[in-house]
């Protein structure tokens, strides 16, 4: 079963990396042997069960991964690392932080939960918070709304089955945005502003401060991608057909911006709708 996520990613061009990785990601992309796209988020998520189904789990794998998501724009290779280790550190102290202990064991024994909280620590001491930085974000069951907010609606990919059977999860079902980092930062400043200016919703603005602020620590000619993955499994082609998150988030911001205010309520009221009612599939029977 693919996971019900969706990812955030950003990758970068070849030049940001430095020599010694350039070298090794360029290696990468020739390889014959590398995770193509259409397996990788299977090939992700069977890693992330086969080490949490050991005995004892595994939270962390012990080595980062040496795979990554890869574009070529114009003969431009573009790069986002999958960082599996650093990921699962970060998600496993989320887990940690937002759990009882004592219902926390049941899923890692006190031991290991331990010793792996003590070699995150060990690698933040080394690294710094530079360290900490991953070019992939992933929300599981719903897609936030600020991350609609650096796309635009002629950005918007969608792919649909062939109507062919298939065994297992089809892997060319997807929807997905691509824009550019130059893009995605003016269309969060400008959304930051405007929200500003005329919501008194707390949680969005920080929400879209969140991304505007990571967006900045990557290369200026990066690209970034909202790729609904897993997501797409929770709805049917015309559900998939008739998602216009993008957009609509895009006309909200404008309404407001123009005083539209009746236009800016209906369509940002559409997107929360839509996402709170895929989101609650989570907790249904």
């Amino acid at each position: 079963m693919l996971p019900y996520a969706a990812y955030l990613r950003v990758y970068e061009p070849l030049a940001a990396f430095a020599p010694q990785e350039r070298a090794s990601w360029a290696a990468y992309a020739e390889a014959a042997d590398r995770p193509r796209r259409a397996g990788a988020l299977r090939a992700e998520h069977g890693e992330a069960v086969r080490r949490l189904l050991g005995v004892p789990p595994v939270p962390a794998p012990p080595h980062e991964s040496p795979n990554a998501y890869l574009r070529r724009v114009e003969e431009v290779l573009y790069v986002c690392p999958w960082q599996s280790r650093l990921r699962s550190w970060l998600a496993f102290s989320r887990f940690r932080g937002a759990t009882p202990a004592r219902l926390a064991e049941r899923f890692v024994p006190f031991t290991v939960a331990q010793q792996t909280a003590d070699d995150f620590d060990r690698f933040k001491r080394r690294g710094g918070s530079a360290a900490l930085r991953t070019n992939i974000r992933t929300s599981t069951w719903h897609v936030p709304t600020e991350w609609f907010v650096p796309f635009d609606h002629n950005e918007r990919w969608l792919v649909l089955d062939d109507g062919r059977p298939r065994s297992g999860a089809t892997t060319t079902r997807n929807l997905i945005y691509v824009t550019s980092m130059a893009h995605a930062r003016r269309r969060s400043a400008r959304a930051l502003q405007i929200v500003r200016r005329h919501v008194g919703d707390d949680t969005l603005i920080s929400g879209i401060e969140e991304v505007a602020r990571w967006l900045e620590e990557f290369h200026p000619h990066s690209l970034v991608e909202l790729d609904y993955g897993g997501i797409v499994h929770l709805m049917d082609d015309d559900t998939l057909q008739a998602d216009h998150s993008v957009a609509e988030v895009s006309a909200a911001l404008t309404g407001l911006e123009t005083g539209e205010e009746e236009l800016a309520f209906t369509m940002y009221r559409r997107v929360i709708l839509r996402w709170r009612s895929i989101q609650l599939l989570e907790s249904a029977n």
